[in-house]
């Protein structure tokens, strides 16, 4: 039977969300937990995207298989009994054998925090900047990024990315009292896309690059003209969201396939 499950985490310890040999990740810790909590002895979970070292998340859909019916209350409650402090298991959801967390996803949030302030309880969930930047500035520049979707300047050279092409629907800055926030959102993200944008757009806000630049940098395309990508402290994996409706479908999708289960096991029994 297949299960999401809504995982948040704190990425600070993490070398990103992927496993990865001779580093510890969040899938890895994530795993080992549900084979010894639901004693499977091999578990491969699948994560809506994957997000980089230090990066956290404050919801990341996993799909995961188990040989049992399970209702979502007790896959929560035995999850967190055994996860460490810096992962929760926040919700879990019953869903068809074919549903998955990364496919079926239409769109992914991200936000990234910036404190104005010396503040030691954001230190590791906020980038610090002394200086406010042009916050207006650096909106108008993001325009750009729901006008075009070549996004080559702002991606990593490594992967396997076939094409760098996103649609981004909401690209903006808010300011919280002594924070800045970015969003964005899109249907698909490229490998350290986000990060290279807010740095991009912070030497706008901090008047090294225009706004007409910033828009020039990712028409042509080229990597080489975007700015450093911005620390990994402060970005957040912050929702991924499925079609409407898209829950309600799986959960009858997997309660048909736990009565077709149910008759087959029952098959010997009538056979006798």
């Amino acid at each position: 039977m297949r299960y999401f499950l809504d995982v948040a985490y704190d990425g600070t310890r993490f070398h990103g969300w992927q496993t990865q040999p001779n580093a510890l990740t969040v899938q890895e810790v994530l795993d080992d937990a549900i084979s010894k909590v639901f004693r499977v002895p091999q578990v491969e979970s699948i994560g809506s995207g994957r997000t980089d070292t230090g990066v956290h998340a404050g919801q990341q859909w996993v799909h995961v298989d188990l040989p049992l019916v399970l209702t979502p209350e007790e896959i929560v409650y035995k999850l967190n009994r055994l996860l460490p402090p810096d992962i929760a298991v926040r919700q879990a959801k019953q869903v068809g054998p074919e549903a998955h967390t990364r496919f079926d996803a239409i769109s992914r949030t991200y936000e990234y925090h910036i404190t104005l302030e010396k503040n030691p309880f954001l230190v590791r969930h906020a980038y610090f900047l002394s200086r406010k930047p042009d916050v207006e500035l650096m909106n108008l520049a993001a325009q750009a990024l729901l006008e075009l979707e070549d996004f080559t300047a702002f991606s990593k050279v490594k992967g396997d990315t076939k094409h760098y092409r996103c649609t981004i629907t909401r690209a903006f800055w808010q300011e919280q009292e002594n924070k800045l926030v970015f969003t964005i959102q899109a249907n698909r993200f490229l490998r350290g896309m986000v990060r290279l944008i807010v740095g991009t757009l912070l030497d706008v806000g901090k008047g090294k690059l225009s706004v007409n630049r910033f828009r020039e940098i990712i028409e042509k395309q080229d990597r080489s003209l975007s700015s450093g990508a911005a620390p990994s402290e402060g970005l957040f994996l912050h929702r991924v969201d499925y079609p409407e409706g898209y829950f309600d479908q799986q959960q009858a999708l997997f309660d048909q396939e736990a009565e077709r289960l149910q008759a087959l096991e029952a098959l010997p029994n009538q056979e006798e």
